[in-house]
């Protein structure tokens, strides 16, 4: 029987060591790319890549774990669980697997939800060639959610902000307003950037590398935090009147939701990986998912990044008063209980089950 707690890790140096261990026993090719910063621990950090029946398949599912940083203990134990569950050896002759692990290595490593640049990777994917896009409600909310000064009064101000706002336009116009995504703050929240970042040009590159000979492709990205404890939701970016949508919903069953009719615990957002999947393949048939399982309250999870955001932007991330801001983003972003794993493992292990059938159908 399989200790499906054993999958998951403590940190993104054992997750690391853990998948680099299960890929290479289920006879992956594995590859790593070296980021240039260095984990909290001094150590190099890397995106490892793990393929298995490319040479031969021209359909693919691919794995992606740590998009945002500190969601890499959800979907890293969700890959190593299907290694080490001997899921490779059952896949169909035509039908490879590409794991993609810690796409955001800095930010799984520095318990961060973003980049080394501060870089939101779900915000990251637009032309920047194009004028950004513009979020004045964002902007109207800056100053008062990543204050300077990170101090009860500070605080105080802050979540007062939050609650005149969500009572005159509504709490779904609130997460609209902050996690939609905005462009003109670097040291603000959902930062999408003003040019690619490294963990954006690295994912060009595997998808160009790996996927370049693929006619149908498959993408599960693995996320945590919105929604109730243990859930799975799978989140399509696309309208349910589009032929990816109904292809998921045909693969995955009627559970799909959609960030466009509002539907979905996520908020409509530009500049998302899983949405961009299909122009970086423009040879192949993209069904792009993402599995987002539920751990806190969203104001939780928001308060825990206005103080993560603040600590990198104003204070010292090495220093004492930075473990209490890093624990309770781990605890948001990863719930490390042996129900969750469970749910985390149970659920993934069913999508990709579906996707391969879904792929060879």
């Amino acid at each position: 029987m399989i200790d499906t707690s054993a999958s998951f890790s403590s940190d993104y140096q054992e997750a690391r060591s853990k998948f680099l261990h299960e890929a290479t026993a289920a006879g992956g090719v594995v590859d790593s790319m070296s980021h240039p910063e260095r984990g909290p621990d001094g150590r190099p950090l890397f995106t490892d890549v793990a393929a298995f029946g490319l040479d031969q398949a021209d359909k693919v599912l691919v794995l992606i774990s740590g998009t945002h940083g500190a969601e890499g203990f959800c979907g890293s134990g969700a890959q190593i669980d299907l290694l080490r569950r001997g899921e490779i050896a059952r896949l169909p002759k035509d039908v490879g697997i590409l794991m993609i692990h810690g796409i955001n290595p800095y930010g799984f490593a520095w318990l961060r939800r973003v980049t080394n640049e501060n870089i939101d990777l779900n915000r990251n994917w637009i032309d920047f060639n194009q004028p950004r896009p513009q979020n004045p409600n964002y902007a109207e909310l800056h100053a008062s959610i990543c204050p300077p000064k990170w101090n009860s009064e500070t605080q105080n101000a802050s979540g007062q902000a939050i609650k005149s706002y969500t009572e005159k336009h509504g709490f779904a116009a609130l997460q609209q307003a902050i996690s939609g995504g905005q462009y003109d703050h670097p040291d603000g929240l959902f930062f999408g950037g003003t040019a690619p970042s490294w963990s954006r040009l690295t994912q060009e590159r595997i998808f160009s590398n790996y996927l370049a000979q693929a006619s149908r492709v498959a993408v599960i990205d693995y996320h945590s935090a919105l929604g109730p404890w243990g859930f799975a939701e799978q989140i399509m970016v696309v309208p349910r009147s589009s032929k990816q949508f109904k292809r998921a919903a045909k693969w995955y069953g009627s559970a799909v939701t959609s960030v466009c009719d509002g539907a979905s615990s996520a908020s409509e957002i530009g500049g998302s990986g899983v949405a961009a999947a299909p122009d970086l393949l423009p040879n192949a048939e993209v069904t792009c998912m993402a599995f987002e399982v539920g751990t806190v309250s969203p104001l939780e999870v928001l308060f825990a990044m206005q103080a993560d955001c603040w600590l990198h932007a104003h204070g010292d991330p090495q220093s004492a008063e930075a473990a209490p801001i890093k624990a309770e983003i781990r605890r948001c972003f990863y719930g490390d209980t042996d129900d969750w794993k469970g749910m985390v493992t149970g659920q993934s292990l069913l999508a990709v089950r579906q996707a391969l059938v879904g792929l060879t159908s």
